[in-house]
């Protein structure tokens, strides 16, 4: 019997989390992992109590054209990354790593390069996670080491989108 990787395992389950995306343009799934424990997940999502972009029908962002990685203040929802680490306590999610999925809603592919954006990445160094496990297709991942965003501080550079 051929078992499946333990990344992909998780990769798996945060691809399962991101079916519960509310976002018309691309949903994202996450799940935070350590010493093999799952310490939370979450989904791309407009905040509890308010409407997401599904029952509205359309995506702001998408009408007004905006590029990816830019202007979220325009965006309904919660990040699945975000979402995850608010759902967690520090002391478990520090030394953590985290395993994300995104997918286009139209077309149903996986995102290229698929990266937590700016804002995300900052709630990721706050959070203590140590690495970011992000899938580009069903089997292969790109590994992205937080410390290597604290050394390289993109927000420095104005640096706008992927």
């Amino acid at each position: 019997m051929k078992r499946i990787d333990k990344t992909n395992y998780y990769l798996d389950m945060a691809e399962v989390a991101l079916e519960r995306g509310t976002c018309l343009r691309r949903n994202f799934g996450a799940v935070i992992v350590k010493n093999d424990e799952i310490i939370s997940t979450g989904y791309t999502g407009a905040p509890r109590g308010r409407k997401n972009c599904c029952d509205l029908g359309y995506c702001l962002r998408e009408k007004l054209n905006v590029a990816r990685g830019e202007r979220y203040e325009l965006c309904r929802s919660v990040h699945a990354e975000q979402n995850a680490i608010i759902s967690a306590s520090r002391d478990k999610m520090i030394d953590a790593d985290l395993y994300l999925v995104g997918k286009d809603h139209k077309t149903g592919a996986y995102v290229e390069k698929a990266s937590p954006c700016m804002l995300c990445k900052r709630f990721i160094i706050n959070a203590g996670i140590k690495r970011v496990i992000a899938r580009e297709n069903k089997t292969e991942f790109t590994i992205y080491n937080v410390d290597d965003w604290i050394k390289n501080d993109e927000g420095l550079e104005g640096k706008l989108g992927y």
